[in-house]
């Protein structure tokens, strides 16, 4: 159950495509996207806290750092690079490039966790990059800044799974959510000349994109990944979430990208992979104590 929470949580990151390209076409830039994500998400989550219960609120202030590390260091940062990305390369290119998390969370986990690298882990991790490369062509002559954005999107993505599991050792799902995203709006409003973009909400399509964008594209994913992860070891699921970049191929067919041969392998991969991953025991094969 907990991998079909990641994967659901996954796919919903995938069509984020469709809501920031509009608003690039507004006018908004990669951070003030960033901003407008971050805003909705944290008045949806305050919502919900307010409903079921507000104690959910109190946190202790020395464990402030967990929070500083998912809303600044991961969701600022991840985000701002991300988003700027999109700008440069196509969304299949910039999504498989947010995949390199997987390696840094692996590598962080092992560290931090103690968690086992298995056989089945890292041919799992082999085969879903290669049908990352494969789906969305890197390498053919999407070359460019962009690349080195999507590398550093990557290591920011994988930076939640890190926090979020040190996180999930005290608090509740609704509590990290709602300190990540109050931070990562307290840090990034004195840089995107909020009441504008408060004020370009006005216009009816910038609006129901932030919407979708803060609901649709993180509120639910946030919620479905984190559940997920709380049942696994960071670096599985930071691989069954791998379905996002395939989704995103998808989106990027719909919107008229090209699409051949090479992806339809590269999907083909990824889904092996998540199944590879999940048959048999997570220790299997083990090649670290």
């Amino acid at each position: 159950m907990s991998a079909m929470y990641v994967a659901t949580g996954a796919a919903l990151w995938g069509i984020i495509g469709l809501f920031t390209r509009s608003l690039y076409s507004d006018g908004l830039s990669p951070m003030q996207i960033t901003l407008t994500r971050c805003l909705v998400t944290l008045i949806g989550i305050a919502i919900a806290i307010m409903i079921v219960d507000r104690k959910l609120l109190r946190i202790e202030f020395r464990d402030i750092w967990m929070f500083i590390g998912t809303g600044l260091c991961s969701i600022v940062f991840f985000n701002v690079m991300y988003f700027t990305t999109q700008q440069m390369v196509s969304l299949s290119t910039a999504g498989v490039l947010l995949y390199t998390a997987p390696c840094f969370v692996m590598v962080m986990s092992m560290v931090l966790f103690k968690e086992k690298a298995t056989k089945r882990k890292l041919l799992a991790l082999l085969i879903a990059f290669i049908g990352c490369v494969f789906t969305t062509g890197l390498g053919t002559g999407d070359m460019n800044m962009g690349i080195v954005y999507g590398i550093l999107a990557g290591f920011g993505y994988a930076l939640y799974s890190i926090f979020g599991k040190f996180a999930l050792k005290k608090y509740s799902l609704l509590t990290i959510l709602f300190y990540t995203f109050l931070i990562a709006s307290l840090c990034l409003i004195p840089f995107c000349d909020t009441p504008y973009v408060i004020g370009s909400m006005d216009d009816t399509d910038v609006l129901l994109n932030v919407l979708g964008l803060g609901i649709l594209s993180t509120i639910l994913p946030y919620y479905f990944y984190t559940v997920g992860l709380n049942g696994m070891d960071a670096g599985k699921a930071s691989i069954i979430a791998f379905i996002e970049p395939m989704v995103a191929t998808l989106v990027s067919i719909v919107i008229g990208d090209p699409f051949g041969i090479m992806n339809i392998i590269g999907i083909v991969l990824i889904l092996g992979s998540v199944m590879l991953l999940n048959s048999g025991s997570a220790d299997d094969d083990s090649i670290q104590t």
